[in-house]
């Protein structure tokens, strides 16, 4: 089949390369603007865009879907299917139907659980045991269509979402390469996605990564690890300053300190929660690259009885 293929970040590239392996032939790719990046910020392609331009697969980059030209470019590929992966920007009405076989977009849950931005990050912080991806057919609504195919992922204790989308990026790009054969060789059929099971995951703000020391250990843990690589959990220090946080690990014995009370020696840095501590990976202080906890505390001199995430908003966050 003639592909169109549509995605912008790293999580989107064993797609493309997979697909670029195939029997089908992908004949453009569709992603995001160049953006500034770093502290230079110099424009840098897109992850996927970097690839297609590597192995000279033309690369569409339009700032919206609605230009008109943009839509007749599309239709003028005369492409059989769209496969989607983390594109980033919604389809309109009028090219959903251009593809003869629709856009098929490659989604990291097992659908109708975790429609939206954040799948694997919401997963995680939920203390999921099991997710997985999907494929499906792109309608209208937000990961709502009719599903092609599923995998199923189990979610290790010590997973970051970085970790699970890897993997769920590699065993995805396969399931998107199956479905695409099956729809080519006409011997697979769409499925409506069962109304039960819905759950939604928008995209993360800065605020669900705050770090709540009265949560219980295991969520706090489980916070950490679903903000981890980005947006990256954090915390304030006594003076309002933001001190990120890399994973931790539970330490449930731990009962006499207060919620965000800190207890720090040369080996390691616990800080009380609701329910036990945790106690500190790597660290972030402000205008500093991350550096373990225990180096971090000796460096800050922390007064005894020191408190993070004092003064921070307690709102209502499921447990």
């Amino acid at each position: 089949m003639r592909l169109l293929f549509a995605g912008s970040p790293a999580a989107a590239v064993p797609s493309l390369e997979a697909l670029l392996g195939s029997r089908h032939e992908v004949v453009a790719v569709l992603t995001r603007p160049d953006a500034r990046v770093g502290r230079g910020r110099t424009l840098q392609p897109s992850p996927v865009a970097a690839l297609a331009r590597d192995r000279g697969v033309p690369v569409l980059t339009p700032r919206t879907l609605r230009d008109p030209e943009v839509v007749q470019q599309i239709r003028d590929l005369r492409v059989d299917a769209a496969p989607v992966v983390a594109y980033g920007v919604l389809v309109p009405a009028e090219l959903l139907a251009v593809p003869t076989h629709g856009w098929v977009n490659l989604h990291f849950s097992v659908l109708p659980a975790w429609r939206g931005a954040a799948p694997v990050q919401r997963a995680l912080m939920a203390g999921d045991e099991v997710t997985g991806a999907s494929t499906f057919v792109i309608e209208e609504g937000l990961d709502t269509g009719p599903v092609l195919g599923t995998l199923t992922e189990t979610i290790r204790p010590t997973d970051t979402t970085g970790d699970l989308l890897g993997r769920l990026a590699v065993a995805g790009a396969e399931l998107l390469v199956r479905t695409l054969d099956a729809l080519e060789d006409g011997t697979l059929h769409a499925v409506p996605q069962p109304h039960d099971g819905v759950s939604h995951a928008p995209k993360l703000t800065p605020d669900d990564a705050l770090v709540r020391w009265t949560h219980p250990a295991h969520v706090v843990d489980r916070r950490v690890r679903g903000c981890t690589p980005a947006p990256g959990a954090w915390t304030t220090l006594p003076d309002g300053q933001r001190l990120g946080l890399g994973p931790v690990r539970v330490v449930p014995d731990v009962t006499d300190l207060r919620p965000g009370e800190v207890r720090a020696d040369k080996r390691e840095v616990l800080v009380g929660t609701g329910s036990g501590a945790v106690r500190l990976g790597d660290v972030t202080a402000p205008g500093k690259r991350p550096m373990p906890a225990a180096d971090w505390a000796r460096g800050a001199r922390l007064a005894p009885g020191t408190v993070l995430g004092a003064g921070t908003p307690e709102q209502g966050e499921h447990a």
